[in-house]
């Protein structure tokens, strides 16, 4: 489970001296610990949990990397781009445009949606289906322009 290989990876990192390495890992754990004693949990985290936890904090470290860029602040910048790659280490491979072109024909098929009225049912799939995979805005994008054609 990605809980276990985060907790390992804490301990090498630890061992090897990579501060920022480190850093983001303990900040991947805490998210995690918090999610699994979250109310309604089970105290168990699943793969796919831990990996929308990862998605959404390389796109929080993105979205903060931008802002200190804005505000002229590259140092800090490029620590927090940084410990985003260390988080995407962790994320699957993204999809090409032409392999989420591919696994969303798939997905719309498997509904049967045959117009754009019908984009809430391929998205509930679509976003469960390629999580971690692509960026939930590509997906509706791509949705959208599919079920136009």
């Amino acid at each position: 489970m990605l809980f276990e290989t985060i907790s390992a990876d804490i301990m090498s990192a630890m061992k090897a001296r990579e501060a920022v390495r480190l850093q983001a890992l303990r900040n991947i754990k805490k998210y995690f610990i918090e999610a699994k004693t979250a109310p309604g949990s089970n105290g168990e985290l699943s793969d796919d949990a831990a990996l929308k936890i990862l998605a959404k904090l390389a796109k929080q470290g993105r979205d903060t990397a931008q802002l200190y860029k804005d505000q002229g602040r590259p140092d800090l910048a490029e620590s927090e781009l940084a410990e985003v790659e260390v988080i995407e280490s962790y994320l699957p491979k993204p999809l090409t445009d032409e392999e989420l072109t591919a696994a969303l024909r798939e997905i719309i098929a498997q509904v049967g949606a045959t117009s754009p009225k019908e984009m809430g049912k391929v998205m509930g799939v679509a976003s469960k289906a390629l999580a971690g995979k692509a960026d939930g805005r590509a997906i509706s994008t791509k949705v959208k322009e599919l079920l136009s054609e």
